[in-house]
């Protein structure tokens, strides 16, 4: 397979060779998965020997027609099925809203899943791509995107939730808010795919909106959650004209045998789907923290079953990709053809223990292994490369068509404040940003020869212990934020200081601040009014103040009652958040709650956390 890595990715117009063709190249044995995104634990073996005892049948004849295999889902769902329609695949339902709903401009935050921004470029029409920057953790701001939407006008605008490939996740009530923001444009299509890896809220969906709206439409993959990717099966939910009329330019017979036969046999297996997915969500903690151990690699929190990383200084994806195939038969989702991001960044599926360990392993021979061989000569001490937003301006000056480029956009948009520089404490909320997180300046949206010279980083803050959950607002509801750390947090950090070296070298900042403050006040200018007291007074005042007391720890800004933003959380000093505390657990996570046997409904408890 070595000789023909290169030329299996040059030779397909997907992102990877499909695994028929790598199995083909490797005597009918494929490598470990780490690229497509589907559960790994679902369907059960024995619902892989039934439909491997039923596969004459199957094959040989026609399936019902889909409107006998959505009653079915709908029954299983408790949808009506006036509110969805069922394609080939979320893309074919994708190919009909573009065809259909679309009529001139659709807006989509990048990095995010192909489609969005391929397909309707495909049909001419305008595509208004807004950056999510990679100095916030690639974090949706939804306040910051309806301003977007206004300026350019937009009249369709899509949101992936959670993201694909970031697995940034918004709640519930932030995408109610942005419906309601706007109720005017021709369409809002929320894409939730992989939102029942989800464990943020237990009812996350928006499906039940959607059936109310007049403009709302909620798309939903089949083949990811199930992990059957080769039975192409997704649906939409909408109000009843607008399924209706995706429904009505569907083939007669446009969903197959092993498409029918599966969704026949669900209504008996909720219990191990419901287990599924508390395994997936179980090993994407795990994977979190094996990677977050290499050095160099930052891993973004994620609420999908997929983790975004970026590798280390000098690393070149296609590289380690090519590398890891080749030498260690790993397959991994190099990033560098999607919008929005580049190559330093591959997108990893969340798998069980035992292949995380070979993909851990695989990696750090790769990254780090005899230095002349490794895929980083030596390791960094940091950079302020920012590749994301680069790419997006040259993308969107070259396709965008009549629309300004994003350079001109940030200038002609109001002033934002200044981007953090170092992890601390989240900074007050403002009126319509996200808390917790400062905007990215106008600059950093301009490609890098246009950039101002990058701010020197200010001394890291003195470590402080994780807060317990309860003081750590938001975490549960918004886990997908992620701040980008400063280049020289890749550096190796100093051991923790004991609690009362701690204390000491507070209390040692305090008394420098009391001095300096003294000093200040003996500096100014006394009113001529005001009479010094006399020296026994200055005594007697002084024996009655209590004594200096060390800083009180600086605490995270309080999340808002309601509101379009997410919660800021400090980062570590060494790489992105791990999923751990994204969850806001400082323990293990605990063995899952009993869960009903009936097959969950679509608008209810997909995802209940123990």
């Amino acid at each position: 397979m070595a000789d023909n890595v290169a030329s299996l990715f040059r030779g397909t117009a997907a992102h990877s060779p499909s695994m028929a063709a790598l199995a083909r190249e490797s005597d009918g044995v494929g490598p470990i998965d780490f690229c497509i995104p589907c559960n790994p634990y679902f369907p059960t073996p024995g619902m892989f020997d039934e439909l491997a005892g039923r596969l004459r049948e199957i094959i040989t004849y026609y399936p019902s027609s889909a409107d006998t295999i959505t009653a079915e889902l709908c029954a299983l769902l408790q949808l009506p099925p006036s509110c969805v329609a069922m394609g080939n695949g979320s893309t074919e339902l994708i190919t009909w809203i573009d065809h259909l709903l679309v009529r001139e401009s659709l807006a989509i935050p990048v990095p995010t899943f192909g489609r969005w921004t391929d397909q309707p470029m495909e049909t001419g029409k305008r595509v208004d791509m807004f950056p999510l920057m990679e100095s916030n953790g690639f974090a949706l701001d939804p306040a910051q995107y309806i301003e977007f939407i206004r300026a350019r006008g937009t009249r369709v605008a899509v949101i992936c939730n959670p993201n694909n490939p970031d697995g940034g996740f918004l709640t519930r009530r932030a995408l109610v808010n942005f419906m309601d923001q706007l109720q005017d444009l021709d369409l809002i299509v929320i894409d939730e795919s992989f939102l029942e890896f989800a464990d943020a809220e237990s009812d996350p969906s928006v499906v039940e909106e959607a059936v109310l709206r007049p403009n709302v439409i909620v798309l939903r993959s089949l083949g990811k959650n199930f992990g059957l990717h080769g039975i192409r099966f997704g649906y939409l939910v909408a109000n009843p004209a607008l399924a209706g009329k995706v429904r009505s330019m569907l083939p007669k017979w446009n969903l197959n045998s092993f498409a029918e036969t599966v969704v026949f046999m669900l209504k008996e297996h909720g219990q191990e789907y419901m287990e599924s997915l508390h395994m997936v969500r179980r090993d994407r903690l795990d994977m979190a923290r094996q990677l977050s151990a290499l050095p160099g690699l930052t891993v973004y929190p994620s609420q999908g079953n997929f983790l975004f990383v970026r590798l280390p200084v000098g690393a070149e994806g296609t590289v380690v990709r090519d590398r890891l195939l080749s030498e260690h038969r790993i397959l991994v989702r190099e990033c560098g053809n999607k919008i929005g991001s580049s190559s330093r960044f591959l997108r990893l599926v969340v798998r069980p223990e035992t292949d995380v360990r070979r993909l851990v392993s695989g990696m750090e021979q790769v990254l780090y292994g005899s230095r002349r061989g490794a895929a980083v000569p030596e390791l960094g001490t940091g950079t302020s490369y920012s590749s994301g937003p680069a790419a997006v301006d040259r993308l969107i000056s070259e396709t965008n068509g009549v629309g300004m480029p994003l350079a001109a956009q940030a200038a002609a948009m109001p002033s934002l404040p200044p981007a953090q520089t170092w992890p601390g404490p989240a900074p007050a909320q403002a009126p319509t940003g996200m808390p917790g997180l400062a905007p990215a300046p106008a600059a950093a949206m301009m490609p890098p020869q246009q950039q101002p010279a990058a701010r020197m980083p200010a001394p890291a803050p003195q470590q402080q212990p994780m807060p317990a959950v309860a003081q750590m607002p938001g975490v549960a509801q918004m886990p997908g934020v992620a701040q980008m750390q400063p280049a020289a947090q890749m550096m190796p950090q100093a051991p923790q200081m004991s609690p009362v070296a701690q204390m000491a070298q507070m209390a040692q900042m305090a008394q420098t601040t009391q001095a300096q403050a003294q000093a200040q006040r003996q500096q100014a200018p006394i009113p001529a009014v005001a009479q010094a007291p006399s020296p026994a007074a200055q005594a007697q005042a002084r024996s009655m103040q209590p004594p200096p007391q060390p800083p009180a720890m600086p605490a995270m800004s309080p999340a808002p009652a309601a509101g379009l933003g997410q919660t800021g959380m400090p980062g570590l000093r060494n790489r992105g958040l791990t999923a751990a505390q994204v969850r806001g657990r400082t323990e293990p996570e605990p063995a899952p709650a009993p869960q009903p046997t009936g097959w969950p409904a679509a608008g209810a408890m997909y995802n209940q956390v123990g």
